[in-house]
């Protein structure tokens, strides 16, 4: 597998840093392999092993660690002297009441203590209560497009579209990269989805209906870079023939957003510079999981590349809203170290109505940043001081 270079970058700064580094990503998108670079990385620092703990709670051979009294036993027994220990935890959310243990290592030990998670909810509650101000978080990703490409060994020069379209219908969870067929990449992402949806919404979110669980994912599916809301879901469902509480969707919608399948992006408001919270709009971590789970309807091409783009901005590290205009929406408000920047996203700059249309969605943006509308086209449309950029260049860039 590749060396994440993009992740390590950041992680690199506080390797020895004594605030706790909390990695988090949907199951099986690659952090372990990125825990064991991280420690390839403490190696090179000449740190002996016995100094660097390594537990994967998805290991069998640590199923005995099943709260925080067993984890902090565990790790007081392997600590034989006063030097510095690395501690690398994976999959921590596996055990009960892991932070007070964590918290009590972080007190009291010479350490460096890095943790990964599959379940959004591993920055709030106790985790945050307890660690308030002693962590950074590390958001991570499945491969991105430039990512899929130095895996297939595939130059900036040779990129296709075909390559791109590949992207688009499989997504980038980097075990797929090892099926040789399509019919095994499907199975794959199925079972993938089938156990996160299993594991880590239903029986640890105690979802008591998997049937309407579905549903909604297959509803999000369907409308995947589109606003909508609980009360949406719901006209769904009766037009189904189902009645769903509205309490029952919005539980729901949080237990999937946990489970990071999908990412909620909130509408601000350009011009009263204010975060809506009425509607929102959700994008898929992985496209793949649009191959699998979505029974019939064929979702559009321009929607799969605004939700590729949305998880590249993410990828680089960005905060990203969907703009709210006087007449309509951006597709993104991008904030980055204080300065701001705006994305308009599609397939093709088909006619002069369309150009108008994605161009003319700045109008009323009155101020200085940077502007632009990322398509496939090859020809450079940029115009009025928007900059127009071939969105694969735009992924493939540094």
């Amino acid at each position: 597998m590749i060396k994440r270079e993009l992740y390590l970058n950041k992680i690199r700064p506080f390797i020895d840093s004594d605030l706790i580094k909390v990695i988090i990503g949907i199951r099986r998108c690659g952090k372990s392999v990125l825990m064991k670079q991280i420690i390839s990385e403490i190696k090179e620092k000449h740190v002996d092993d016995a100094h660097i703990i390594y537990l994967n709670f998805e290991d069998l051979q640590f199923s005995f660690i099943e709260n925080e009294m067993d984890l902090y036993r565990c790790i007081k027994d392997k600590i034989q002297d006063e030097g510095k220990y690395y501690l690398l935890f994976d999959e921590i959310q596996n055990v009960n009441n892991f932070e007070k243990a964590i918290n009590s290592f972080r007190a009291t030990l010479n350490c460096s203590i890095f943790l990964t998670g599959s379940n959004g909810k591993l920055l709030s509650g106790e985790l945050a209560t307890h660690l308030s101000g002693r962590y950074v978080s590390f958001r991570i990703m499945p491969f991105s497009f430039k990512e899929m490409c130095k895996v297939k060994d595939i130059s900036k020069d040779r990129v296709s579209e075909k390559d791109f379209m590949e992207y688009l219908n499989f997504g980038g969870m980097p075990q797929r990269f090892l099926m040789e067929t399509e019919s095994q990449v499907k199975i794959y992402l199925r079972d993938l989805y089938d156990s996160i949806v299993l594991r880590d919404i239903v029986l640890r979110s105690k979802v008591s209906d998997v049937d309407i669980l579905n549903r909604i994912v297959e509803y999000m599916v369907m409308n995947t870079s589109q606003t909508f809301s609980a009360k949406s879901i719901s006209a769904y469902f009766e037009s189904i023939s189902r009645k769903v509480s509205m309490d029952t969707i919005y539980q729901y919608l949080e237990h999937i957003t946990n489970s990071l399948i999908f990412n909620k992006v909130m509408r601000y408001d350009i011009r009263g510079k204010k975060i809506l919270t009425r509607s929102d709009k959700f994008y898929l971590s992985d496209l793949g999981f649009a191959k699998i789970n979505n029974t019939g309807f064929k979702t559009e091409i321009g929607a799969l590349i605004e939700n590729v783009v949305y998880n590249e901005l993410i990828n680089r590290g960005y905060e990203v809203y969907v703009g709210k205009t006087v007449k309509g929406e951006i597709d993104f408000i991008v904030m980055n170290d204080g300065e701001k920047s705006y994305y308009q996203a599609l397939y093709l700059l088909a006619d002069e109505k369309v150009i108008d249309r994605e161009f003319g969605a700045y109008e009323s943006v009155r101020d200085n940043f940077p502007k632009y509308v990322l398509s496939m086209d090859k020809l450079d449309f940029s115009r009025d001081g928007i900059v127009h950029k071939n969105i694969l260049d735009f992924l493939l860039e540094d």
